[in-house]
């Protein structure tokens, strides 16, 4: 039954949204717990840790009979399932911690980058693309163009490298890693922010390319629409008709692109992290990978899977609300 005061369109988006995301996510949990019931490494060993050289096969196997490794995978996987959904995440192999505390240290610097890296993205790339448009085959546009298509091709990681190398160790401008200085007792904005400037500007030099791209064939079309053209008929400011029609029209997919690029945005910051050392969640999977880490590595994938899944359903009811011919016809 209908919410008497919900849209009819903003419950399809959610009902459409719902059906894909409860399979996608029971596909990630089955996916993930295969992926560890694989793995040639032994529980109980990376439990002990280096202990584990020295302790009884005994004490091993008490280790493997309190955490059912023995039991048949469907009963694993079904106490497995049980725990995620009592939010019992288990524990922390490489870093010998509950992965919820781990996940609540480090979720805060990686909101933070992606963050700070989406609002530079958007910001830069709506103004550089409009701008563009405007002077389509003049030297910004073609230049604006040849440098995207540039970026495009270079690695995230190569461009952090790239980056500490020139402002860090070269010309000594801000710091080649980490969210505060070594030498700090507390955390404050000026430090924080200093530290965030290579690692943003990566990350956003990264994942421009595509947006600028879009921005500028978007708003190019829109420049030759019908109510454009009667705007500048009316003898309307050029900067008034290039932000006040062209863009808004243009705006519209521009939300569809956000949402789709959104896992690009997570993985580079994988990579940004593991970079510049940053305590965020990347940095923290990319640990667990190489330590064999299931727990904290399928707990991390869920939340980036769920994350990327809400993110998809926002930007879906945001193009609703924008566009009334959907909330009209679907």
């Amino acid at each position: 039954m209908e919410h008497p005061h919900l849209d009819p369109a903003v419950i399809r988006v959610v009902r459409r949204r719902l059906a894909v995301a409860v399979p996608v996510l029971f596909a990630t949990t089955a996916g993930m717990f295969l992926l560890g019931a694989a793995s040639p490494m032994d529980p109980a060993m990376q439990y002990a840790g280096a202990a584990a050289f020295t302790t009884s096969e005994e004490n091993l196997q008490q280790i493997r009979d309190n955490w059912g490794v023995d039991d048949p995978l469907p009963v694993q996987y079904l106490r497995w399932l049980g725990n995620l959904v009592q939010g019992d995440l288990g524990w922390s192999t490489s870093r010998h911690q509950a992965v919820t505390e781990v996940i609540a240290d480090r979720a805060g610097g990686t909101l933070l980058l992606i963050g700070v890296t989406l609002a530079v993205v958007l910001a830069g790339s709506l103004l550089i693309g409009t701008l563009a448009a405007y002077r389509r085959g003049r030297i910004l546009d073609r230049g604006v163009r040849a440098v995207a298509y540039a970026v495009e091709s270079m690695p995230v990681f190569w461009l952090a490298l790239a980056a500490i190398a020139v402002f860090a160790l070269a010309l000594g401008w801000f710091p080649a890693g980490g969210l505060t200085d070594v030498r700090a007792t507390s955390a404050t904005f000026t430090d924080v922010a200093h530290h965030l400037v290579l690692p943003v500007a990566v990350l956003a030099i990264s994942q421009a390319p595509w947006f600028v791209l879009f921005v500028r064939d978007a708003v190019a079309e829109s420049l030759r629409e019908d109510h454009v053209l009667a705007a500048r008929a009316r003898g309307l400011a050029g900067r008034t008709v290039l932000f006040g029609h062209a863009l808004r029209t243009a705006l519209l997919p521009f939300l569809t692109l956000v949402g789709t690029h959104l896992p690009e945005l997570v993985g580079g910051s994988v990579l940004v992290e593991t970079v510049f050392s940053l305590p965020g969640l990347g940095a923290a999977s990319v640990q667990a990978a190489l330590g064999s880490d299931f727990p904290l590595l399928a707990a991390i994938t869920l939340i980036t899977t769920a994350v990327v899944l809400t993110a998809n359903l926002l930007t879906d009811l945001a193009y609703t609300a924008a566009d009334p011919r959907i909330r009209i016809d679907g």
